[in-house]
């Protein structure tokens, strides 16, 4: 598979506590984890993949982004030897990455798509990763189980609908209460060649992005503070290692 670029928007809609939206550009990388991009020397301060920005390493072997896939899903009792896994990241701009989502679709060995992962990264640092089963346009359920924003607290359950990106990406991702959604976010954009004139585009109109994507939650969650929305601090450590386990 060659890989591809989406030149995407992202939205935010909270409706609790308060009605609150915004939206900002960027761009995100579509690879696959066996044939990572292979850019120029000079090129390559732009776009990196590191394993260690995903998932956890296994126990032994090749600490690679395979490997961690590999790993999780062992973890899970799946196995897909041979299987092609795609994803939808971020890729490192001068050392620095976010990945605020990072989708990874996995295949048996006849291509088949048998499993998602949603891996969701929190701007203090934590994540944690969703194993769903592929639902295409429709959307699974999957229980909160990561504190991500301190005006939500880590209950109620996601529907995830993420259908293998095309020549659009559609993905949606919202969060609901009382069978109510609290908070929606979309991720939408058009398929681009991974060349490296588009590389260099986007480098131009989206100059820095992992570090903008930020800073642009930060200054909406610095809003939000302004409004006097009460702020929920997270979970002890040990409370939030238990949530975390599916």
């Amino acid at each position: 598979m060659l890989s591809a670029l989406y030149r995407t928007r992202i939205t935010h809609l909270s409706r609790s506590p308060v009605h609150h939206y915004f939206e900002q550009g960027g761009y995100s990388w579509y690879v696959d984890v066996d044939d990572l991009p292979q850019l120029p020397r000079w090129l390559q301060p732009f776009a990196r993949f590191e394993a260690v920005d995903h998932l956890s390493p296994p126990a032994q072997g090749p600490d690679t982004l395979r490997a961690r896939v590999d790993h999780y899903l062992a973890e899970r009792g799946v196995e897909l030897p041979g299987g092609t896994i795609t994803a939808l990241t971020q890729a490192r701009v001068l050392g620095y990455v976010f990945n605020p989502l990072t989708i990874f679709w996995c295949h048996d060995g006849r291509g088949v798509l048998r499993h998602v992962i949603a891996e969701v990264h929190s701007t203090s640092g934590d994540r944690h990763a969703y194993l769903l089963p592929p639902t295409g346009a429709q959307p699974a359920a999957v229980k909160k189980a990561l504190y991500v924003s301190p005006t939500n607290e880590a209950d109620g359950y996601y529907l995830v609908r993420a259908p293998l990106p095309g020549d659009e990406l559609d993905v949606t991702i919202s969060l609901h209460r009382d069978n109510k959604p609290a908070f929606v976010a979309t991720l939408d954009g058009a398929r681009r060649k991974a060349s490296i004139a588009n590389v260099l585009r986007l480098q131009l109109v989206a100059p820095l992005a992992p570090l903008v994507g930020e800073m642009w939650i930060r200054i909406q969650g610095a809003t939000l503070w302004t409004q006097r929305v009460r702020n929920v601090p997270p979970a002890p450590v040990r409370e939030r290692e238990k949530v975390g386990q599916l």
